[in-house]
């Protein structure tokens, strides 16, 4: 089945709310797959009929079990099938989605179920359950766990519990009849979505339905003018491997391919994704820039591996990516063979690592380096970076090709979306997108929303072509001790795009110069150690001066690049990689600075002696 131009975009605009337009979409297409997931080795699909029938089974047995209207339901699952059916089945019954990370402690579990007041929760696994069920155990409201697997509980505690499976049996999954009993509107709240917490306590996040359902129909409209379907009328599929409890993967990974009528891979895991992209030949990912860069630095180790034709079929290729993107998307005569060359090799080779029918990475959730974006262009793999908050639904602004891409940039402002600049930089916007406030936060969100518009935190300019720049988080800013602004996500970006150095923090908030921590590159520093005939314990290698020499020099290199008040000066050496086990980056993959700070402060403070 083809559509017509603005389809898409124009069901979106007309749905009174997510679960009726997900419904009506399923109506369209009935029984072609929709939900996939890997199963005993091999990849199954439910359609988007038995996806509906099974969401008004369990919005129903929701509602039988004590479930009502308003109520907030939590999700605790990885990203799988169950994920998009609990999701709307809560919205069906009337009741409020709450989101919430895998990586949660007890403690972070315990806040958003008494934050939220939330009466029941949705967990995938015996293993989530035992970290989510003791908060379940002191949280006030919490009453009812529903367990999508077995779960081994030794007791119940006054809560009750419930198979997934036998609650969706137990109901006929009359789709007609879950459709004539949902009342909500646009304006209605669909979801808590706590912010992953870069500092302080995580807050819930309003976001309505209408929120949602005008990011889905901005970005439709993007995905079906600048990459439109084939002419046989095949699907876009989507694969899905960010934590759906982040904003960005809900709306753009979820709602925004509903909103297409694309299929959802559910990856297996980030250790599984390069396997599984070649095994389902995704049309579009929702990606961060952790992502890029990671595959950036895989990429150049395997052609420096390979060597002669290979490093002179890269070199060429980022020659004339630079040529391209410089001369605005053309190249001259003399320089289209050698394209075509590159198109028949290494960038095929390329496209092929994401399967080979890949339209499009979709970045966000932090900034990407303009660098590593024009790596991948001139590789021939499309980078579109846009720009959000959770507060945002998240969608704010993207770029899109058919505008040109601007790697510095992060796009035009999406449709539907007014955006200002404040006399202090500051990004101010306004629409159907902005959330209602931050849930029991009255104090944060008179301070967020004023006059109907939406303080981001974040910097920026608009340039001549419209595009919005960003520079930095106004919070994140380091004020040296001379009065100079430093954007702290600048420097660490360039630190990281060294082979040597995997991740990096820097520090000097009214200092006289910037001091920071760096995060070795694993395969570098075992490289290292066998070049010069020493034990490839990383951890050992710290306490050797040749070794933080090393990193040192990598610094340098960035050095040279800065202006004088971004030079980092020194350096030291961190005991493990940042990560969201030790509390040191968000589930989204940001550092937290507060927590490595709290960890290193002390040695950072004595690089100033």
């Amino acid at each position: 089945m083809t559509t017509t131009p603005a389809s898409f975009a124009a069901r979106a605009d007309a749905a009174t709310n997510l679960v009726l337009h997900f419904f009506d979409q399923a109506d369209l297409y009935g029984d072609e797959p929709f939900l996939w997931h890997k199963s005993d080795g091999a990849w199954r699909s439910i359609s988007w009929r038995e996806t509906a029938r099974r969401i008004a089974a369990m919005a129903a047995a929701l509602k039988a079990i004590g479930i009502k209207r308003g109520d907030r339901v939590v999700i605790v699952s990885e990203n799988r099938p169950e994920w998009l059916i609990a999701d709307h089945a809560i919205m069906a019954a009337g009741a409020i989605t709450v989101p919430t990370y895998v990586t949660n402690t007890g403690a972070d579990h315990l806040h958003i179920l008494d934050n939220s007041g939330a009466v029941a929760a949705i967990v995938s696994t015996a293993k989530l359950a035992a970290t989510l069920m003791p908060a379940v155990f002191r949280a006030e409201a919490c009453r009812i766990v529903i367990g999508i697997e077995a779960l081994r509980i030794g007791q119940e505690s006054g809560t009750a519990l419930f198979d997934w499976a036998a609650l969706i049996a137990s109901q006929p999954g009359d789709v007609a009849a879950v459709r004539a009993g949902i009342t909500a509107g646009r304006p209605d709240l669909a979801c808590l979505i706590y912010t992953s917490g870069t500092g302080g306590v995580p807050r819930g996040v309003k976001q309505h339905h209408g929120a949602i359902l005008q990011n889905v129909a901005a970005a439709s409209s993007i995905i079906e003018t600048d990459f439109p379907l084939p002419a046989d009328g095949a699907r876009d599929s989507f694969l899905s491997f960010l934590p759906l409890s982040h904003a960005y993967e809900h709306t753009c990974g979820q709602f925004v391919a509903i909103g297409l009528g694309a299929s959802i891979h559910y990856a297996e895991g980030l250790e599984k994704l390069a396997a599984n992209m070649e095994e389902v030949r995704p049309t579009i990912m929702v990606v961060v820039p952790r992502l890029f860069e990671v595959l950036r630095a895989r990429i150049c180790k395997q052609v420096e591996k390979q060597g002669g034709t290979a490093i002179t079929l890269l070199n060429n290729a980022l020659r004339l990516g630079r040529k391209r993107y410089d001369r605005g998307g053309t190249l001259p005569l003399l320089d289209r063979p050698l394209d075509a060359i590159l198109d028949a090799t290494i960038r095929k080779r390329v496209q092929g690592r994401f399967g080979g029918r890949l339209k499009t990475l979709v970045s966000g959730g932090a900034p990407l380096n303009p660098d590593v974006g024009l790596f991948f262009a001139s590789l021939g793999v499309s980078v579109c970076q846009g720009y959000g908050q959770t507060e945002a639904g998240p969608l704010i602004a993207c770029n899109r090709p058919r505008a040109r891409i601007k790697m510095n940039t992060v796009g035009p402002p999406l449709a539907g979306v007014e955006l200002k600049i404040a006399a202090d930089g500051e990004i101010l916007v306004r629409g159907e997108l902005v959330m209602d406030g931050y849930w029991m936060n009255d104090v944060e969100s008179h301070r967020a929303l004023q006059d109907g518009w939406l303080l981001t935190g974040d910097i920026g300019k608009i340039d001549a072509d419209g595009h919005l720049v960003i520079t930095d988080r106004k919070k994140d800013i380091l004020v040296n001790d001379k009065g100079d602004n430093i954007s702290p996500a600048r420097v660490e970006g360039m630190l990281t795009l060294q082979p040597e150095i995997l991740q990096a923090m820097v520090h000097g908030d009214r200092r006289p110069y910037l001091v920071g921590v760096v995060v070795a590159d694993p395969e570098w520093a075992i490289g290292w150690a066998r070049d010069m005939g020493m034990p490839g314990d990383v951890a050992k290698l710290h306490a050797e001066p040749e070794f933080a020499r090393a990193l040192m020099a990598a610094v340098d290199r960035v050095n040279a690049r800065v202006a004088t008040v971004e030079k980092v000066r020194r350096v030291i050496v961190a005991d493990a990689p940042f990560s969201v086990e030790n509390a040191q980056m968000t589930p989204s993959l940001k550092i937290r600075r507060h927590a490595i700070e709290a960890v290193y402060g002390e040695k950072l403070d004595r690089l100033y002696s």
